[in-house]
């Protein structure tokens, strides 16, 4: 048996609530404390769950020896602050996406990582789709050759929270949020792009950011809605690859041909999942039965259920059995497109990857 990890959720709210029931299918973890503010609703998750800490302090939460790792589920501007202050307290930290409200908060969880030597991982569920483990094994075999188009793609027809009918107001208050489309669905899609393309450098960013489509106006004054529903960009990676991102909450279109990944021999769609290249002189598309694959290598591969979901990951990682994957180093990176399309379109030019670090400040808000 692989040594128990004991586990802590700061925050047990809709996201809070999904990664308790993900850890509890996890041998080896389990969740020993929560904190919440909502006392009525922390002390019925703690006893629903039998969880025998339940505090409003986080920093009482962090005082608790027995944590090897907390798992931070709050809003975004508060990334940063209760993570700082868990890696201080000796605990490795799990960050809900995106990593941060800004480059620069998110920059210091990253330099406050490496300083201390504690673990730093983001929930980027994308990276461990089947779909993705499939385009890194035909990267892996050169099946796609040198790679140097890449596209991150996702339209929702009318889906913003709160002014939609979902989710709360925060979710829109650049306050709170600190971004729309791009934080809330665009890291999944940007950040399954960068772990295939192994994270290079961004060079430069031409991005701009919409929000047109009307909504409920009781719900637009509600929420003081002040975040995009639609963000587009064409950046520049190291390498020659060039990276166009569109992520919409509202579009009037029917859908999105989803992300792809192309290289000088091959290329891949994501969603669905198919290859493309061509063939003794003959184009051709290649489909795959990925549940099959999944399973077989679930079923024969010791390694393999340590990639079968991010706690999965996570809780290998604590325990030494499998390094942990750079999704931090990811989520910076995704910050630093994501706030260079913000950067971008108040400038009303392209703007450098150094332009974006210098200029970005904390938003982090006080715990």
């Amino acid at each position: 048996m692989d040594a128990e990890v004991k586990l802590a959720i700061i925050g047990v709210g809709q996201i809070g609530k999904r990664h308790l029931a993900r850890y509890q299918e996890v041998p080896g973890a389990r969740v020993v404390a929560i904190c919440d503010v909502n006392e009525t609703e922390l002390r019925r998750v703690a006893e629903q769950n039998a969880i025998p800490h339940a505090t409003t302090n986080p920093a009482d939460l962090l005082a608790i020896d027995e944590i090897a790792a907390v798992d931070v589920c709050l809003h975004n501007n508060l990334h940063a602050p209760v993570s700082i202050a868990a890696m201080e307290a000796g605990k490795h930290v799990y960050c809900e996406k995106p990593l941060a409200g800004s480059y620069a908060d998110a920059r210091a969880m990253v330099d406050c990582s490496r300083r201390l030597g504690r673990m730093l991982s983001m929930q980027l569920g994308s990276v461990f789709s089947s779909a993705t483990t499939a385009a890194r094994l035909l990267i892996e075999e050169g099946r796609l050759g040198r790679p140097y188009y890449a596209k991150s793609s996702f339209y929702r027809r009318r889906g913003r929270p709160f002014v939609d009918g979902y989710g709360s107001a925060s979710f829109v208050s650049r306050r709170v949020a600190a971004g729309g489309a791009l934080f809330d669905m665009g890291v999944y899609h940007i950040g399954q792009i960068l772990y295939l393309l192994d994270n290079p450098d961004v060079l430069t960013i031409d991005g701009a950011t919409h929000q047109e489509i009307d909504m409920y106006e009781d719900r637009r004054r509600a929420s003081g809605f002040d975040v995009e529903e639609l963000a587009v960009a064409l950046v520049r990676l190291a390498g020659g690859i060039t990276f166009f991102i569109e992520e919409a909450w509202a579009i009037h279109l029917a859908g999105t041909d989803g992300s792809k990944l192309v290289g000088t021999r091959g290329g891949v769609s994501l969603a669905p999942f198919a290859y493309h290249t061509t063939m003794a002189d003959m184009e051709m598309d290649g489909a795959f039965e990925l549940a099959a694959a999944e399973k077989r290598r679930l079923s024969c591969l010791p390694e393999a259920a340590a990639f079968a979901s991010p706690q999965h990951h996570w809780v290998a990682a604590l325990q030494g059995r499998v390094p942990l994957l750079p999704t931090a180093e990811i989520g910076l990176n995704t910050m630093l497109i994501s706030e260079g399309i913000y950067r971008s379109q108040q400038m009303g030019r392209s703007v450098t990857a150094s332009e974006v670090a210098e200029a970005s400040v904390a938003t982090a808000l006080p715990l």
